[in-house]
């Protein structure tokens, strides 16, 4: 599909130049404006993941959906739109664009649909806090963001998964479709919120230069997957795994007791543990989200600096 040519697909001028001279790009979702943070902190934190990435000499891309149009460069206005609590929004995963647009929608994207809007517009760089996987109960309900992985050739930064996710059968999913897990700086996969999940990742690479090699060398190969990179959160503001996940039990049998299931548990979890966290969970989260949008920055400026990108 010719995006340029689709007039529910908008790219703003200076992205849509970016990606026709391959220069260093970062895209960026809106389900944590839209569905993950209060206003005006979810604001403030996209402003602030934009300003990083332009501090690191590459172009950020915010990618959502107003008015069933596909947005990849929101502007500020739009972006503040989205971020107000009075806009109506749905989440917008890879199965819902044509619903959306056909029926007009505001909406953040996931982690899955920013993938697949931002590999449609040529972007091969995404920013993110923390992937969807495997949920602890029930089991079948895996997050769309793993098939997302699991057929876009993209460069991924986060820090692991949602910690209320099951950690093991996320990585395991991940394995079985050949995602490489590649730790930056850790032999670790993070437990979003903790350093520590005691949980291996495929290999440690401790140079962005080597993470834009490894992807150019997949995908040269033929192989279509994403290329996962992780990375803990900030020290001073990660919190110890043992507390969290006593925290995290809490949230969940308090949903469990308001049954509370399907597309409403994410977001009442996050927020339910923010208050047993005394907010120190959000702390970690909006640090995390600015750390990996300053990682993503690098590799991407790595990325283009190449000669030979072809994928």
């Amino acid at each position: 599909m010719n995006l340029l040519l689709h007039k529910r697909w908008n790219i703003r001028p200076d992205v849509e130049r970016a990606i026709v001279h391959q220069q260093p790009i970062v895209a960026l979702e809106t389900a944590v404006v839209t569905h993950g943070l209060p206003f005006p902190t979810n604001l403030a934190l996209a402003q602030k993941m934009e300003q990083v990435i332009l501090e690191e000499k590459a172009l950020p891309a915010t990618i959502g959906v107003l008015d069933g149009k596909v947005q990849i460069g929101l502007n500020e206005n739009q972006l503040a739109e989205l971020a107000d609590p009075k806009t109506e929004v749905q989440k917008i995963s890879q199965r819902d664009f044509g619903i959306a647009l056909v029926s007009g929608f505001n909406g953040g994207t996931t982690v899955g649909g920013t993938m697949v809007a931002a590999s449609k517009a040529g972007i091969r760089i995404f920013a993110t806090g923390g992937i969807g996987g495997v949920h602890r109960e029930p089991a079948f309900d895996v997050s769309a963001d793993l098939m997302a992985l699991n057929s876009i050739p993209m460069i991924v930064v986060c820090s692991g998964a949602k910690s209320i996710l099951n950690l093991s059968a996320t990585i395991e999913v991940l394995e079985s479709y050949g995602v490489p897990v590649i730790g930056y700086k850790t032999d670790e996969f993070p437990a979003f919120y903790a350093a520590e999940s005691g949980l291996p990742v495929t290999t440690r690479v401790d140079s962005v230069k080597m993470i834009a090699k490894i992807a150019r060398e997949q995908w040269r190969s033929g192989l279509r997957n994403a290329i996962l990179v992780v990375q803990p959160p900030p020290q001073e503001s990660a919190l110890p795994a043992a507390e969290m996940e006593t925290i995290i039990q809490a949230a969940i049998e308090d949903a469990r007791n308001k049954n509370i299931f399907g597309a409403a548990l994410t977001p009442y979890l996050l927020d339910r543990i923010n208050q047993l966290s005394e907010g120190r969970s959000m702390f970690a989260n909006l640090a995390l989200l600015e750390n990996n949008a300053r990682l993503a920055a690098k590799i991407s400026r790595a990325y283009y600096k190449s000669r030979d990108k072809m994928i």
